[in-house]
């Protein structure tokens, strides 16, 4: 949902891609905050005393599909922190 109402909510404000250019000296804090929130996710999806009998996640089919999100988000993240290696030989 993002996706989609971000831009146009951006653009309403007058934001565009060339105003989103004034966040690119705050990219490296960016992609360390990134790390550090998958670095925490993972953490918590190894440890087996958080998840007790009551809780969703003692099913493995609901833990299964919470670790194919996470890699999802990982690859994602993955893509968009390269995207400024590719995308100028991609788009260009």
């Amino acid at each position: 949902m993002l996706c989609c109402t971000g831009p146009l909510v951006m653009a309403s404000m007058g934001l565009s891609g060339v105003g989103l250019a004034a966040f690119r000296p705050y990219r490296p804090i960016f992609l360390g905050i990134t790390v550090v929130f998958l670095w925490v996710a993972y953490r918590q999806m190894d440890r087996e005393d958080s998840c007790n009998s009551a809780k969703p996640c003692a099913d493995p089919r609901y833990r299964r599909r919470m670790k194919w999100a996470l890699w999802t988000m990982t690859a994602g993240a993955f893509v968009f922190a390269t995207s400024p290696r590719w995308a100028g030989w991609v788009f260009g």
